[in-house]
Formats: C-alpha cells, structure tokens, sequence
C-alpha cells in the first residue's frame, strides 16, 4: 500500500509542475523562488496592440524615458510565503 502512493505521488509531481508552467505561461507570469517564498511577477504580453511585446515605449524629448504599457505595469507582483525569515539576532555574535 505504501509503495503505491509513492509511486502516486511521484507520478503526480511531474503532471503538477507541467499544470503550473502552463498557466503561468497562458497568465503571463514569471516565477523565481527561494527557500523562503515565491515570487511571482507580471511579464507584457506579445499580442498586446500597444507594446507588441516589448513592455512599453520610449518618450521623446530632450531627456527620454521609458513608459511602461499597461498589460502589465498595472498588474501586482505576488509572494507567497514558505518558510518564516530568520530573526536577527540582537545581541553580537563574538
């Protein structure tokens, strides 16, 4: 019994992280982790009419800059929490 839902498992993981690099790709997301959260970020659309990919435009005028479109300066960045943080520590270490 218990080798069977090892092998459940083990099968399951991969289907799992296939599932999710699909929808972050159709959601137009980039994930980056570390041991302490997942950060998720909003990347610009390649069908967007606006940017046509690139994320924005540049101004004209003597000092230009870049202006961000809105498929996807308007969208939040996400972080989902894995393990507390470390405290710092208040005393000296020596």
């Amino acid at each position: 019994m218990r080798a069977r839902t090892v092998l459940l498992v083990a099968a399951a993981v991969p289907v799992t992280v296939a599932a999710a690099a699909t929808v972050l790709k159709a959601g137009h997301w980039q994930m980056s982790a570390d041991r302490h959260h997942i950060h998720l970020t909003p990347v610009a659309r390649r069908s967007c009419p606006d940017c046509r990919g690139a994320g924005g435009w540049w101004t004209g005028g003597p000092f230009p800059e870049m202006e961000a479109c809105s498929c996807w300066a308007m969208r939040r960045e996400l972080y989902v929490r894995l393990l507390p943080a470390p405290a710092w520590p208040d005393e000296a270490p020596f």
